[in-house]
Order: C-alpha cells, then sequence, then structure tokens
C-alpha cells in the first residue's frame, strides 16, 4: 500500500500513485536481470525530451509490443511489426526510437558475456546525499563513458543524460534525496 503522505524525492509527486509506486518500489533499486534492464534502457530512451509519467503511463503497452523485452525476440522483430507498431497508439509513436529497440536488443546479444555484465562493470555505485533536487546532476562522467561504450557496440538512445536516468533507475546510482523515506543513511 503507498502512503501519500510519506516524504519522497520531489519528482514523485503526491498526487500520482503510479509515479509514487515506481519511485517506492523500483527506482534506485539495484537491478541485474538482463531483461529488466534492457526494458529500463529502452523506456529512458523512449522518455528522451518527455516526461517519465508519459512513458511509464504506457510501460504495459510496451511490455506487450516487444515481447516482455525478451531480447532475443526483440532482435528478431521485422520492419513489418516495428511499423504496426509505429502505426498503433501504445508507444510514443517515433520511428528513430521505435527502431533502436531492435538494434539496441541485436547489440546486447553481441556483447560477450551479459548485458548485465557489461552495464555494471562501468560504475562504481553510489549512494549519493542531495537534499535538494537541483544538486541532481543530468549527467556524470561515469555516464559520458557507459555512452560512449554502448554507442561504440551499436547501441542507439543511449547518451549521457539517458545513461545517467538509467543508472539512476537501475540502482547504479542512488539519488533519493536525504528528505526523501527511500533514502538509506
Amino acid at each position: 500500500m503507498i502512503d501519500p503522505t510519506l516524504p519522497r524525492c520531489a519528482w514523485a509527486t503526491a498526487n500520482d500513485p503510479t509515479m509514487q509506486a515506481y519511485h517506492d518500489t523500483e527506482w534506485g533499486v539495484p537491478e541485474h536481470d538482463d531483461t529488466k534492464l534492457f526494458e529500463m534502457l529502452t523506456l529512458e530512451g523512449a522518455q528522451a525530451g518527455l516526461s517519465w509519467r508519459t512513458v511509464l503511463m504506457r510501460r504495459d503497452a510496451y511490455r506487450e509490443a516487444y515481447h516482455g523485452f525478451d531480447i532475443p525476440r526483440v532482435a528478431a522483430m521485422t520492419d513489418a511489426e516495428l511499423e504496426a507498431l509505429i502505426a498503433g497508439s501504445g508507444l510514443i509513436r517515433n520511428r528513430l526510437k521505435i527502431y533502436s529497440v531492435r538494434e539496441n536488443a541485436k547489440a546486447a546479444l553481441a556483447i560477450a558475456g551479459s548485458l548485465d555484465g557489461l552495464l555494471w562493470s562501468m560504475v562504481t555505485p553510489v549512494r549519493n546525499r542531495w537534499a535538494n533536487p537541483s544538486e541532481v546532476p543530468a549527467t556524470t562522467p561515469e555516464s559520458d563513458r557507459m555512452s560512449k561504450t554502448l554507442r561504440k557496440a551499436g547501441f542507439r538512445f543511449v547518451g549521457s543524460t539517458i545513461c545517467y536516468a538509467f543508472m539512476q533507475a537501475t540502482g547504479m546510482v542512488d539519488d533519493h534525496l536525504t528528505t526523501c523515506f527511500c533514502h538509506r543513511p
């Protein structure tokens, strides 16, 4: 049960139970499952230029469209399947973003080892102690390095800002504000 009265990070608004639930149960929790990491990389890429709420409200549609983020199945999707996603109404209908998911799945399959191994090898997990949302950076040297590495490996929609948001979402960096009930000292 989500308690709307608990103090949260500023972006997890008190009047949005979906955002609160995501904040309280997922955001900043270390994730090591390749499928879930691929999902978050996809959703963070879809979010570029939009609000996180816009993407989060379409999460189920993304899961359905991309076969539960099964990496081999997504890598095998045809142009016709991707075009059908563009024509549908459940996803953010940006051709480059939709096609990038298949390219990212192919890139994930081509890496040596697991997606988890690659992504976590690029970071040293950190728990920040920000008191104010204005202190939280949009990028870091680690997100710059992750972006460059992923681009070199063939991934798309993985700029440094997207990578930092991904790092926050998957617990590679814990940016819960010190005033947030999820902050761990």
